[in-house]
């Protein structure tokens, strides 16, 4: 809560509509859980956000340093997903939802913020993937780098629980 808190403080001086934490916070928090894990697995908290009227680097460090001011133990990492397009080498996204979309494992295509006190989730292809212990290539990403991410993650060792789902 208290990095949901963070961010939603961060997001309202910055005046960002459309932000989530996401990717790593809502898996590995579900995946620990169900596998009993004490410890945090978390290396990283991803801050997304959606601002195509502004994708300069120089913004997202300047949201990374305020949310750092905030809550300095948390290893924040911030990423406007308005400009990944163009590192990614898709068409220009129309939304965060879309930006998820293209992300390489749809389990990982999960956000929650704080929003007039109540959690919002938005996850593009659904929960219950998360919650069944399976991690699903997304067939907008190419099987390399789904396969490339399931070994440097290392996930398998971490959560023996886990279904791979190679979509073809």
């Amino acid at each position: 809560m208290h990095a949901l808190k963070t961010a939603s403080q961060v997001a309202a001086m910055f005046q960002l509509e459309e932000h989530l934490l996401a990717a790593g916070f809502v898996r590995n928090l579900v995946w620990d859980k169900l596998h009993c894990l004490t410890d945090n697995t978390l290396t990283d908290v991803d801050f997304i956000y959606f601002e195509p009227n502004d994708i300069s680097i120089q913004t997202e460090k300047n949201i990374e340093q305020a949310l750092t001011i905030l809550s300095p133990q948390v290893p924040w990492s911030v990423r406007n997903q308005a400009r990944m397009h163009i590192r990614n080498g898709d068409a220009p996204y129309t939304s965060i939802a879309d930006a998820m979309s293209y992300w390489p494992e749809q389990e990982t295509a999960n956000g929650i913020k704080l929003l007039d006190g109540e959690l919002k989730f938005v996850s593009v292809f659904g929960l219950d993937l998360v919650f069944n212990l399976t991690i699903s290539h997304n067939l907008k990403r190419e099987i390399k780098t789904f396969q490339q991410r399931i070994e440097q993650k290392n996930w398998q060792k971490i959560y023996p629980l886990l279904s791979i789902i190679c979509n073809k």
